[in-house]
């Protein structure tokens, strides 16, 4: 029979796991002969915090605005949508393939249509985040919304319930869950939609930095800046699930 770890066990395995994974690239890779140049090891990507900090921060910054204001706005878009689809089917039957049509499409390849559209501002690193976030949220929201039973809603139909009572006391409810499971996967592709718009162009934000590292060979700067998306990643995802224990357990009560 299976066995689940010990809730107190799961930061020390998680600490210990990333501990050793650090140990081997401090340790074991310069050993096996791995260049600097290729793969500086974290103490040196730790100087380069410490030398280049108002840089990697100046850079930070935008990044930080493109990803948050780039989930807004997809996540936003998809929710509104999955709930005009759920309430009419004939708008679903002849949009959703439309936009499963436009899924298709790969980010990098639209990118550059986006930026020629809306130029080299801040608008195009937002929608190039809000493109790669919209569909998982669109599809989760409408699998959520559509999640209660028969019986549920006969229930609400002998209560005489409107379609808009419906909506917010038995679909929303049932949709969060699958809200909140798609949001977690937006919180880290919000970071790689905004990298990817100030790839295509851009002189400011770590997407940038990146592509300047890579072309000068400056792999301590590069490493330092992927560390930072990393890092912003990880704290939209935390900001998410912070929210979702809230929410879940107000829906509760």
């Amino acid at each position: 029979m299976k066995q689940d770890v010990p809730q107190p066990w799961n930061a020390l395995l998680a600490g210990a796991g990333a501990l050793s994974i650090v140990f081997a690239w401090q340790y074991l890779l310069p050993l096996a002969g791995v260049p600097s140049y290729i793969l500086p090891t974290p103490l040196e990507i730790s100087r380069v915090f410490a030398k280049e900090s108002t840089l990697l921060w100046n850079n930070f910054w935008p990044t930080v605005y493109e990803a948050v204001m780039g989930f807004l706005l997809g996540n936003g878009v998809a929710i509104l949508l999955a709930v005009i689809f759920v309430m009419n089917r004939y708008l679903q039957a002849a949009y959703f393939p439309v936009i499963l049509f436009l899924n298709t499409i790969p980010i990098l390849a639209l990118a550059p249509v986006i930026v020629l559209i809306f130029g080299l501002g801040v608008m195009p690193k937002i929608i190039i985040a809000a493109v790669i976030c919209f569909f998982p949220t669109l599809v989760n929201m409408i699998r959520g919304l559509e999640s209660a039973s028969a019986n549920e809603h006969e229930l609400f139909r002998v209560l005489s319930a409107s379609k808009f009572e419906t909506l917010w006391k038995l679909r929303m409810p049932r949709a969060l869950p699958f809200l909140f499971a798609s949001l977690r996967i937006s919180s880290a592709t919000a970071v790689i939609g905004a990298v990817v718009g100030e790839w295509i162009g851009s002189d400011k934000g770590l997407g940038a930095m990146i592509i300047q590292a890579t072309f000068n060979y400056q792999s301590g700067r590069l490493y330092a800046a992927i560390v930072l998306c990393s890092f912003l990643a990880i704290v939209l995802f935390v900001i998410v699930v912070t929210i979702e224990k809230l929410v879940l357990r107000y829906e509760r009560h």
